[in-house]
């Protein structure tokens, strides 16, 4: 690897994972070899559940996945990014009417969908963990809803990969009852004939369910650093934790913070075929990657003289830099806000418009942190920010609503020094402050010029957000959804969305 002469020029880029369970939307920024996640969206759609039964996609699971396509394509219109991948995995290939639902998708997003095979689908999963970490070497495991790719990764990269039918989705079940034996006794059927050609001491986990696993197995252990990216399970740690997912009641996994209530279903299947894979393979300690295909196309089209950079070279210089200014974003975010919050009692008095105002700059700041932590790092920054003009109150005002613009949880950081300086009302408020801000981000996918097609209103009863008719995709997301109300729920209001009328008023004045 070598260090970098001269920082290379920034370059966004968009990239959609059509897979068999998830539809995946992931808006990218590019400091040369270093890769930030600036925005991730994605939908549940289920696509594959069918498959084993009728060899077709799932219908449900269409009009989910076109949903959530339109919306994406919409993001991406706006926001032209240079570089532009969308991609299909094993329900697509598979399906008999896996081209149909691509020829659908090109025809009505103006996406061209790539359709991978088995091995391409492998190699980009690979490419993924190189990009990730440039020195990894073993075995690429990548678990989804229909298949599991495993592709060797030698010192010359990635070697030939295969796909085997290991997914939950490709698995019969009894009765709708997850059976550990028999996914066991499958797996273990299906892995034998290439045990040998692929038998490694370490195994690079990719995928979703793996990822959840490993935050499971950090609650159960107690780890500190809650970071999934390269954390290590040694084999008998693996073998352990395989053994307490498979057989604890669905109902104590709901209870564990911070593991995805909608991956649960496929969490104990996804620790039986680990646990297949170790004892088949040898491996003595499993590697989680939160890198994987996306991260994969992504590498592949970097500039030769830039994959050979050092990522942690690139990230450090990206990261030491000064922030680009996000000047545009903030005032279009306070000219967004403005009218619905100023509906809302004041709690600072003629404050209130410029804590807002000064709230809506900061929606950038935790870009390049990582997600696992970015609302704490944030809160603390704001808290401890070098900044004139603002008092103890206000300071800890902006500090919880940066938090907020981040996560739903109510628990600060700090909490015992927060309730000192705030009163519960405005707490309150700046939870209500943070949510419309990641409201505001998320169904803009943070460009400023969507925003000026879409409204937000706060009545008496309801939290009210609408779009322009030609902008309707971009209230069909089921993250907007679940942000609107999340701010509605906030305010004690339903949240309501729909297409406005033509030639509806504008809302907008500026904070």
């Amino acid at each position: 690897m070598s260090a970098p002469d001269a920082r290379p020029s920034h370059c966004d880029a968009a990239v959609i994972d059509v897979g068999s369970n998830s539809v995946r939307l992931v808006l990218y920024r590019l400091d040369g070899r270093a890769m930030w996640s600036v925005f991730n969206e994605k939908v549940l759609a289920g696509l594959g559940r069918d498959l084993l039964r009728t060899g077709r996609l799932a219908p449900d699971g269409v009009t989910a996945a076109m949903l959530a396509l339109r919306r994406f394509a919409a993001m991406i219109n706006a926001s032209a990014p240079p570089m532009v991948f969308a991609a299909a995995t094993a329900a697509v290939r598979e399906a008999k009417d896996g081209g149909a639902f691509r020829d659908r998708v090109e025809r009505e997003t103006g996406l061209p969908l790539r359709v991978l095979s088995g091995e391409e689908e492998a190699r980009y999963a690979a490419l993924g963990v190189i990009a990730g970490s440039p020195g990894a070497r073993g075995l690429v495991g990548d678990l989804g809803g229909a298949s599991l790719e495993l592709m060797p990764l030698g010192p010359e990269g990635p070697g030939r990969g295969l796909t085997l039918p290991l997914g939950p989705f490709s698995m019969e079940s009894s009765g709708g009852r997850f059976d550990a034996a028999a996914v066991r006794a499958v797996a273990r059927r299906r892995l034998a004939p290439i045990a040998s050609a692929f038998r490694s001491d370490t195994l690079h986990a990719v995928g979703g369910a793996w990822r959840n696993l490993a935050l499971l197995h950090m609650r159960m252990s107690g780890y500190p650093l809650e970071i999934v990216d390269q954390y290590e399970i040694d084999r008998g740690e693996v073998l352990n934790a395989v053994a307490v997912i498979s057989q604890r009641p669905r109902g104590s996994l709901d209870r564990v913070d911070g593991i995805s209530r909608r991956r649960l279903d496929s969490l104990p299947h996804a620790a039986v075929v680990l646990e297949a894979l170790v004892e088949q393979l040898d491996i003595q300690r499993v590697v989680i990657s939160a890198h994987g295909l996306r991260e994969g196309l992504l590498w592949e089209a970097l500039a030769p003289n830039v994959r050979n950079l050092d990522p942690l070279i690139a990230g450090c210089a990206a990261l030491g830099s000064r922030a680009e200014p996000a000047e545009a974003l903030g005032q279009a975010l306070g000219a967004w806000i403005g009218p619905a919050f100023g509906r809302l009692e004041p709690l600072f008095g003629a404050r209130d418009v410029v804590l807002a105002a000064a709230a809506c700059r900061l929606v950038e700041l935790g870009a390049k942190l990582h997600p696992e932590h970015r609302a704490q790092l944030v809160f603390q920054q704001v808290l401890r920010a070098a900044i004139a003009g603002v008092d103890h109150a206000e300071r800890a005002f902006l500090a919880c609503a940066a938090f907020a613009r981040h996560t739903s949880s109510a628990q600060t950081p700090d909490a015992a020094l927060v309730a000192q300086l705030l009163s519960p009302e405005r707490r309150q408020r700046a939870r209500e402050l943070g949510a419309v801000l990641r409201l505001g981000c998320d169904l803009s996918g943070r460009n400023p010029e969507v925003l000026r097609h879409a409204r937000l209103d706060i009545r008496a009863d309801a939290v009210l957000l609408e779009a322009d008719p030609d902008w309707a995709p971009m209230l069909l997301g089921e993250q907007t959804a679940k942000r609107a109300q999340t701010l509605a729920d906030l305010l004690g209001r339903t949240a309501k969305l729909r297409v406005a009328p033509a030639r509806a008023p504008s809302l907008v004045r500026a904070l």
